[in-house]
């Protein structure tokens, strides 16, 4: 089996989409990666021959023991590299998933290894997120979606959507990171929420608030 970065890219997609959505079809993937189905299509035809994914019933796809190691294994190159930009090479933290992308299919064995050693396997990212982390179990440890949150609630950002770089840029400038304490004001009409953040207010839209987890800050 020649195992390629695409094949490494959509065995990751699945294994991200499924933390995150659940359920993973063909669609998931394609909006996933943003590519066309036929080219999902030819891409699964492929995994399924090296015995990487199968299609369930309703077509749900679901890694196999050996995809779903490879999987891991990017997520954790990743994230490493991830840690690795924003810890020690100083990279702006809305910056380093599009590098990361880039990268974790050139590390090595031995490099990953050091990365490792020297900043740990688990821990954070940059956006806040932990790699062990599906939306179920965000939400068995008491998080819940900015967007959720009620009026006059006082929350802390904990994690957030990081495959958007013009998103985080966004967040970036408005002071939404990871850590960061806000006072959720109104649920206004036109579909925004008002938000107090150190003591300067701003609105925020839904599609937006959705992408950020918080943590009510007790």
């Amino acid at each position: 089996m020649e195992l390629t970065i695409s094949k490494e890219d959509y065995l990751k997609a699945i294994a991200e989409a499924e933390a995150e959505e659940g359920t993973v079809i063909a669609a998931t993937i394609a909006r996933w990666l943003q590519v066309s189905a036929p080219a999902v299509a030819l891409a699964l035809r492929r995994l399924r021959r090296d015995k990487l994914v199968r299609v369930e019933r309703k077509g749900r796809i679901a890694l196999t023991a050996t995809g779903r190691g490879i999987a891991d294994k990017l997520r954790l190159r990743h994230h490493l590299v991830e840690r690795m930009l924003h810890e020690i090479l100083g990279m702006e933290w809305y910056k380093v998933h599009d590098e990361a992308e880039r990268l974790e299919h050139a590390i090595s064995q031995d490099v990953e290894g050091r990365l490792t050693t020297m900043l740990g396997a688990s821990g954070r990212c940059p956006h806040g997120s932990q790699i062990d982390k599906s939306v179920p179990e965000l939400r068995k440890m008491g998080l819940q979606l900015l967007w959720e949150a009620a009026p006059g609630a006082r929350v802390k950002i904990d994690s957030m959507h990081e495959r958007d770089r013009k998103l985080l840029e966004y967040f970036d400038g408005l002071g939404i990171r990871p850590g960061v304490d806000v006072t959720v004001m109104d649920r206004n009409y036109d579909g925004t929420i008002s938000l107090l953040l150190d003591k300067k207010a701003t609105i925020l839209g839904e599609a937006a608030a959705r992408k950020v987890w918080v943590s009510l800050d007790r």
